[in-house]
């Protein structure tokens, strides 16, 4: 999710290669993402190839700022 908040939109193969993961992994996270509403997925071609991208929705984006908050908080509190 923190790359989806800084970037307007990115490619599964850029996820994959920043995250370091596996496909099976990526996908199975990107689809629970996608199944509580926290992404969009936009599915095209770039000249021949296909192409998928994620974005955050305004959901994903106001649940993950909702996380940061509870981090911050626990942190601040074991200090």
């Amino acid at each position: 999710m923190s790359a989806l908040m800084v970037n307007e939109s990115v490619s599964y193969n850029e996820l994959k290669e920043l995250l370091q993961v596996t496909d099976g992994n990526l996908a199975s996270h990107l689809r629970g993402l996608e199944e509580a509403g926290f992404i969009k997925v936009k599915k095209g071609f770039v000249g021949r190839k296909t192409s998928t991208s994620y974005s955050p929705t305004k959901t994903g984006e106001k649940a993950f700022r909702l996380h940061l908050d509870a981090l911050e908080k626990m942190i601040k509190q074991s200090g």
